[in-house]
């Protein structure tokens, strides 16, 4: 458990009315992207899916570095625990495992080979532009802005249950093993999202701090809406 940090109610946005900013971010998602509303709808091509796929292989290597940025960045021992484990999620313990490893399959699953994907031949600039850019971020600006920025957890699992139930509905040629990102993905991400809140709320100790955790989710949304952006125009 993270050690409380006393705010002078005087001095600082109350938690709930600080919490509320941040949520009210939440039209800013990219679950109501055109593309997204499409994919959800079962109206993309086999290619469209390849595309996205492969774009959106980009920003999910880009996670554990991000992550990595935010650890060599925090002196809070506490705080380091909890988010080394995200790491671990997504790069794995050993070869075959981890959400990049999933999603690596869900790739393939719709028809890329594995070469194609790690080659990043696919990846266009638009979505190169904009997980770098988060990347830097990460690793530029004081360390609970970043974890701040990673706050699309709040509105990211009511998304991805809607996505595998469309996916698997509207594309039955996918096979299951490529919803594996997914199914496990729903299992964690309701308590890393609250654990990401927890520390957002007690670690920004000044107004200041509270008004750059809100400019960094919604720098944070208009990243993933940039990487929807760049496909939606190319596909």
């Amino acid at each position: 458990m993270l050690t409380p940090v006393e705010l002078d109610p005087d001095e600082f946005l109350d938690p709930d009315e600080f919490v509320a900013r941040l949520r009210a971010l939440s039209p800013r998602y990219w679950d109501r992207h055109p593309f997204h509303l499409r994919l959800h709808e079962g109206r993309l091509t086999k290619h469209e899916l390849q595309l996205w796929a492969a774009n959106r292989w980009y920003y999910q290597r880009a996670i554990p570095q991000k992550d990595a940025a935010i650890l060599a960045n925090c002196p809070d021992v506490e705080v380091r625990r909890v988010w080394r484990e995200r790491i671990v999620w997504h790069d794995g313990s050993a070869p075959g495992e981890g959400g990049a490893e999933n999603w690596l399959r869900l790739a393939e699953a719709v028809g890329l080979t594995r070469e194609e994907v790690l080659d990043e031949r696919h990846v266009l600039p638009g979505t190169r532009f904009a997980v770098d850019a988060y990347v830097t971020f990460a690793r530029t600006r004081p360390w609970v802005e970043a974890v701040a920025s990673g706050l699309t957890e709040m509105f990211s699992r009511g998304l991805m249950a809607r996505r595998l139930v469309d996916m698997r509905e509207h594309y039955p040629w996918i096979a299951e093993e490529g919803f594996t990102y997914f199914t496990t993905r729903l299992q964690v991400i309701a308590d890393e999202g609250k654990s990401t809140l927890d520390i957002v709320v007690r670690n920004c100790r000044t107004r200041e701090q509270q008004e750059a955790a809100v400019a960094a989710l919604a720098f944070k949304c208009d990243v993933l809406r940039a990487v929807l952006d760049a496909v939606d125009y190319y596909s």
